[in-house]
């Protein structure tokens, strides 16, 4: 029975902001301009036709004013299996755009394009025509034969080159009664939560689920999320923006060239995220692959949790799932901290105890503790188990602090660094997560030697060295000493030689001095 969560669904595409989408048939370059537009890689590019599948809605400041831009997937005229789902999804942001960017080809026009123009039809008064790949001036003229179409704005561009796009820009903000600003506005809050794994464990599903609507298309075929999915909700008066990411195969099951892109934009999700759903199938078990993730999540000091998904699926005795629960932990030492939470995203099983999960221990990645507390219970700890000593002497904790939150990060001081023992620092991770409150996050520790003031140790240079450098100030100048001519091309050969010739002058000197005295 599907569990009643406490979910305040957003719009998977922001509506409360004004809704840009970008239409147009396969390989037309929708998504170059849609990265373009909003100045980083978002949506995967590869002249392989059909590569975007989802929309991928992401907010954009035009001139300075927050919007919100979506790429659509290609329009095909062959409506059969994932084309027929990526047309559809497609075709549903036509109503509720603001503005429609229906983009062309300069230099050819196809049967999908003639149907998309009558599909655009009724929505004429917010449609903008931009004709693509306009990367020539021998092209400009091309573009008038497209006001042939009866569409009353029409703006020529090249997307890969960056031609146009502000003709284009001042048309948007136009339509839309705006004007360009120096004021950037601030970014919304909220958790970021990446979901991740195996292709078919269920991520897609979960973010369906969560948001309230179809944010991904969902099928059996692996690989058939590509791009990182984003929608919003809120739970619990927090809000949330979810990243759902492709399906992370071995190197040796990754074939296309899209997908290896789509997994190296997943795994680049990570430092996006603050927590991260590591999703497990209970069917299929663990996988090395699932093993390299965690590891990825750890040295990037994220938070984590482990979910294991489809347990409706479970027809073995009672204690199956326990069983399971062991194998996990026991297969994934580097993630001992990180919560386990059963659930089932088909039926919204235990879900609503994964979002409590979720925000305890985004709460810890973003706690800070006094330094003062850190030093109190460092020696709380060194009194309970010294430093193991080795040949050359005692190592000593001498002091610490709290250096960063989100990811948590730990600087200790200690008497020597090299040879500091990897037990020992295990052993204090232990105890900041039992003592300081960060049970379920990765904790990171630095090591730094105490360096003592050189004037308690040395005695200084001897008189000799003192004569030598008050020689060599005044036979070069000060300004070129300050210049650092030893850092010029010569100058460490040329502080050579004069080290050299002071070196002579105060011998000589010296040998006068004793001379005179006889």
């Amino acid at each position: 029975m599907m569990e009643k969560l406490d979910i305040r669904n957003k719009a998977d595409i922001d509506t409360d902001l004004p809704l840009i989408s970008i239409v147009g048939r396969p390989n037309v370059g929708k998504s170059t301009l849609f990265n373009r537009l909003i100045g980083k890689r978002r949506a995967i590019t590869d002249p392989t036709p059909g590569v975007t599948r989802d929309p991928i809605p992401e907010r954009w400041l035009l001139g300075n004013h927050p919007v919100t831009l979506v790429d659509t997937g290609g329009v095909k005229l062959d409506k059969e299996g994932l084309d027929f789902a990526v047309t559809e999804k497609s075709l549903s942001i036509l109503a509720m755009s603001d503005i429609i960017l229906f983009m062309m080809d300069c230099m050819e026009i196809t049967a999908e394009d003639m149907m998309l123009l009558e599909e655009v039809r009724p929505y004429t008064d917010k449609v903008i025509l931009v004709v693509n790949k306009v990367d020539d001036p021998k092209r400009d003229d091309l573009v008038w034969n497209y006001f042939s179409y009866g569409y009353q704005r029409v703006v020529g561009i090249s997307a890969a080159h960056g031609l146009g796009i502000e003709e284009l820009e001042d048309t948007i903000l136009g339509m839309l009664n705006m004007e360009r600003t120096e004021e950037i506005p601030e970014e919304p809050d909220s958790i970021k939560l990446a979901i991740m794994g195996k292709p078919n464990t269920g991520k897609s599903t979960l973010t369906n689920l969560l948001t309230g609507r179809d944010v991904s298309i969902v099928s059996d075929i692996a690989g058939t999320t590509r791009d990182v999915m984003k929608a919003t909700f809120v739970y619990k008066g927090t809000d949330y923006t979810v990243l759902d990411t492709a399906g992370i195969r071995r190197k040796s099951k990754v074939e296309e060239d899209v997908e290896y892109y789509s997994v190296n934009r997943a795994i680049k999700t990570i430092d996006e995220a603050d927590v991260v759903l590591l999703m497990i199938d209970v069917n299929e078990g663990l996988a090395e692959q699932d093993k390299k993730i965690a590891q990825l999540i750890v040295r990037r000091g994220k938070g984590v949790v482990l979910c294991l998904n489809k347990i409706d699926m479970l027809k073995g005795p009672e204690n199956q799932l326990e069983a399971i629960k062991d194998r996990v932990r026991f297969l994934f030492p580097v993630l001992s901290f990180a919560p386990l939470v059963p659930i089932s995203a088909l039926e919204g099983m235990e879900v609503g105890k994964l979002l409590d999960v979720v925000w305890a221990v985004y709460r810890q990645l973003e706690k800070r503790i006094d330094t003062s507390l850190v030093n109190e219970a460092m020696k709380r700890w060194t009194s309970d188990q010294e430093p193991p000593r080795s040949a050359t002497g005692y190592f000593k904790v001498l002091y610490g602090t709290q250096v960063s939150a989100n990811p948590v990060r730990f600087l200790f001081f200690v008497n020597k660094v090299h040879g500091f023992p990897e037990t020992y620092i295990s052993y204090m991770k232990n105890c900041i997560r039992r003592d300081l409150g960060f049970s379920y996050v990765p904790v990171e520790i630095s090591l730094r030697e105490r360096k003592r003031n050189p004037s308690l140790n040395d005695k200084g240079p001897s008189k000799e060295e003192a004569e030598i450098q008050k020689v060599i100030r005044r036979n070069t100048k000060e300004k070129n000493v300050k210049k650092g001519i030893s850092r010029k091309p010569g100058g460490k050969a040329r502080m050579g030689k004069e080290t050299e010739r002071a070196k002579t002058i105060v011998r000589n000197s010296k040998q006068k001095k004793r001379a005179k005295g006889k």
